[in-house]
């Protein structure tokens, strides 16, 4: 049975997002609402468009509470403190907890679920807005068709991301590495050695980069012990 792994925290968000709806009343005053019926609305929208893909089932992920991430950096996503979330994004993941297939595993995002279970098996094929998971060597479900990527794709997703960072998810990369600069980096030699010594040009340790890498790091088959909650932290070979 071929099954669509759908990153939910992505659906709930844009769902509760576009929702709501800003009011001018006059004279300065300005509300802003949301209708649960709306959000519902989106959510199915989005979830009946994804199930179009060629599989016969799915399941969909959220990120737990907790973040194993915090532990290897406190700063990881301390970006996103005082960002004001969707009135209804709660009640979008509540509704889609009811009525649909949903896991959350402890500690992970939904990309390390998506990447977990993705790399385990080729009867699952990975969806997601985030370009994070082209780390996952994997099918995915890209623009309308299943696209596979490799392992040795995958590999150099991971490296580039953790060259440049992501200040989305608040860690830097490597200083002074942009996209450009990194791809010609990578293109010579796609391997550790390579971002390490990208790093110790910047007068950064290995040790610098190692936590880069970790952070970038989407948990793949092997990396995560469910029973206990353990993650594997990644270790270059």
């Amino acid at each position: 049975m071929i099954r669509l792994l759908i990153d939910g925290d992505i659906v709930a968000y844009k769902a509760a997002t576009s929702a709501e709806t800003p009011v001018n009343w006059g004279e300065g005053l300005w509300t802003l609402h949301c209708w649960e019926d709306e959000v519902k609305a989106r959510v199915d929208e989005q979830i009946n468009k994804l199930m179009e893909a060629p599989v016969e089932n799915h399941l969909i992920a959220f990120t737990d509470k907790t973040n194993y991430r915090k532990d290897i950096a406190p700063y990881y996503k301390l970006n996103r403190k005082e960002v004001r979330k969707p009135m209804l994004l709660n009640w979008a993941k509540e509704y889609m907890n009811q009525e649909y297939n949903v896991e959350i595993w402890k500690g992970l995002e939904a990309d390390d679920v998506l990447g977990i279970l993705g790399s385990q098996s080729e009867r699952n094929i990975i969806w997601s807005a985030d370009k994070d998971l082209l780390t996952i060597p994997a099918k995915h479900w890209i623009n309308g068709e299943v696209v596979t990527i490799t392992e040795e794709e995958a590999d150099y997703q991971f490296y580039y991301q953790t060259l440049v960072g992501d200040t989305t998810d608040n860690y830097k990369g490597c200083p002074s590495v942009g996209a450009v600069k990194a791809q010609k980096i990578l293109k010579g030699n796609c391997t550790w050695e390579t971002v390490v010594n990208t790093f110790k040009a910047q007068g950064l340790s290995e040790e610098v980069a190692l936590e880069n890498a970790r952070l970038a790091r989407i948990l793949r088959d092997g990396e995560y012990n469910r029973k206990t909650g353990e993650v594997k932290l990644w270790t270059p070979k």
